[in-house]
């Protein structure tokens, strides 16, 4: 928990509680269903919760702002960005449906009115459109913007390009050749751990050629 007050210092009260309360959670649902590796659960502030906020390092999402997570496992990055921005709302997607059993007994425990989720395929089941998709590396690029083709609002609201955002490792040259108007934010230059020296979050604007 301390790395997450390292790199945000400003959270209230309730939003530390929350944090707080992630790691028992995670921990007593990954016995009954297995959605974090062993090994990561022991590290979940640095792997998964201090991750999925790298986002919030190159935008806040403003009140009323709409957030698609698709293929969010087991609420990542979704539940720890529905703690930050507790005026946004998020809609946390996954095709397997015990992962969203989990995603939803979390999310009750936190108390967290801001997530909705579904148990599905987002190209068949989501009709809405959102400010932001979020997703952690679920795909290929090419696969994930033919998903969620269509459920990018154009009504702008953030400085920041509607569009994806996409956390993701390693070398991402071939993948993204198609999308000249992607950007790519090295998270070692908001974060200084180790964990961090070769991910990425890429910012794929709305109008992106491909």
């Amino acid at each position: 928990m301390e790395i997450i007050h390292k790199y945000f210092k400003d959270l209230t009260e309730t939003q530390i509680e929350q944090f707080s309360k992630l790691q028992d959670l995670y921990k007593d649902w990954n016995l009954k269903i297995n959605v974090v590796s062993r090994k990561d659960i022991d590290e979940l502030y640095l792997r998964h919760v201090l991750h999925s906020l790298a986002i919030a390092k190159l935008v806040q999402f403003k009140p009323g702002s709409k957030v698609l997570d698709v293929g969010t496992g087991g609420g990542f990055p979704g539940i720890p960005l529905a703690i930050l921005f507790p005026e946004s709302q998020f809609h946390l997607v996954d095709s397997i449906g015990k992962k969203i059993k989990v995603v939803n007994e979390v999310a009750e425990g936190l108390g967290l009115t801001n997530v909705k989720t579904t148990n599905g395929r987002v190209e068949e089941q989501v009709k809405d459109t959102y400010d932001f998709i979020v997703s952690r590396a679920v795909a290929q690029m090419e696969t994930f913007v033919r998903w969620t083709k269509g459920k990018i609002s154009k009504k702008q609201n953030h400085d920041l390009k509607n569009g994806i955002l996409y956390l993701k490792g390693g070398d991402l040259s071939e993948e993204l050749k198609l999308y000249t108007s992607a950007t790519i934010y090295n998270l070692s230059d908001y974060f200084e751990e180790d964990f961090y020296e070769t991910k990425k979050l890429v910012h794929l604007g709305m109008k992106f050629k491909g």
